[in-house]
């Protein structure tokens, strides 16, 4: 069970963007138990930790409390995805989520109902209007690498 708690909390040092203030996490011995039990993976190095990475990791554990099984099997899955993929790709990745993020609100809802209208084609059709956006977007704007899912398990 470990590894899952592991997976977790790296998982959530690489998403969290929830903003910290400084000596919020506090010491090793101020977390609950079952705080402590998901971030054992940190425990030697815990007091060493920035006060804002303590306190993501805190709260990453506080969010794998509260998933179900199938939502932290969902996880896992996507952390393992996450750790398969080239250092490059990760960087692009994260510029892109980085860039998303300092979009006005208005925007970021306007792509993330983009994004679900798109999710919800039929996976043919989603394959046929990337092609045909490869096609015609100019040189600077196309990914030329092929298309590999990340944030979405495969079509059953």
């Amino acid at each position: 069970m470990n590894k899952y708690f592991l997976i977790l909390a790296l998982g959530m040092i690489l998403f969290s963007t929830i903003p910290c203030r400084e000596g919020l996490a506090g010491p090793w011995d101020r977390l609950t138990p079952q705080e402590q039990q998901v971030l054992r993976p940190f425990k030697d190095r815990w007091d060493q930790l920035p006060a804002d990475r303590q306190e993501r990791l805190r709260r990453g554990a506080e969010r794998w409390q509260r998933m179900s099984p199938e939502q932290r099997k969902e996880a896992e899955e996507r952390f393992k995805r996450w750790q398969e993929l080239p250092p490059q790709e990760r960087d692009l990745i994260r510029k892109r989520y980085h860039d998303f993020r300092s979009l006005p609100p208005e925007e970021q809802e306007r792509i993330r109902r983009g994004s679900r209208w798109f999710h919800g084609l039929p996976p043919q059709q989603r394959e046929n209007l990337r092609e045909q956006w490869h096609k015609s977007a100019p040189r600077g704007h196309r990914n030329d690498r092929p298309h590999r899912p990340f944030h979405r398990p495969p079509q059953k």
